[in-house]
């Protein structure tokens, strides 16, 4: 019998938390089971049960990873890092990251998204029980709140005045890009979305990269 060290736990709690991810990204999140996780893996719920105590359990620490895997937040700041070019063009280069990520993400960690937002409205005591084991921000969340604060200072040094409070423009963003996840993923991966309209993350977000730059007091004549 292997030797029971912190390693061999945390190895074996990844195992489960990847087959709970693997089985989200076949069907939708609130309809996943233990038993599906079960024969994922292969392994017993007798053996599950001795690293989580339920299948909630087992979501919160799929949310971690999502979250890590994801990478939007590191890709920016590596960007705002060395970003030496215009307000504009900074602004540009941080919507063609979101679009890059979501491009690359649109299938599954977006898919997955899209569903605990589902369950946050359709069971949201249990989204609360879930989320509740996750500790610190999301992906946009952090972005806006470490981001944002740059992009105000690099819109007022060349001479903009912004069209609404820094408040206002956190939510508008916010709200926007999380509208263009759902649209995507329900074109994308459910088949619906709007009838007739080819869902484009890239030329979505350069649209709302163009109204971030305008609502900055910015110029998009390009």
């Amino acid at each position: 019998m292997p030797k029971v060290t912190p390693e061999y736990i945390e190895q074996k709690k990844q195992m489960i938390v990847d087959a709970a991810y693997n089985v989200c990204l076949k069907k939708p999140v609130d309809t996943v089971t233990i038993s599906d996780v079960i024969a994922e893996t292969g392994m017993s719920m007798g053996a599950i049960y001795r690293y989580y105590n339920g299948l909630d359990e087992i979501l919160a620490d799929m949310v971690k990873k999502v979250r890590m895997d994801y990478g939007a937040y590191e890709r920016i700041k590596s960007l705002m890092n060395e970003a030496d070019g215009s307000f504009e063009e900074n602004v540009y280069r941080i919507y063609d990251v979101m679009a890059d990520v979501m491009e690359e993400h649109l299938m599954d960690i977006q898919k997955i998204n899209f569903d605990f937002g589902v369950m946050a409205i359709n069971n949201p005591e249990r989204m609360k029980r879930i989320m509740s084991e996750v500790k610190g921000q999301g992906n946009l969340e952090r972005i806006g709140a470490d981001f944002l604060p740059k992009m105000v200072e690099g819109a007022r040094k060349q001479g903009y005045q912004m069209k609404c409070s820094p408040e206002e423009m956190l939510l508008y963003m916010s709200s926007s890009t999380t509208g263009i996840e759902k649209l995507c993923i329900l074109s994308s991966c459910y088949g619906t979305g709007i009838p007739g309209t080819e869902v484009k993350p890239r030329q979505l977000f350069r649209t709302l990269a163009k109204s971030v730059i305008l609502l900055f007091g910015g110029n998009v004549d390009e």
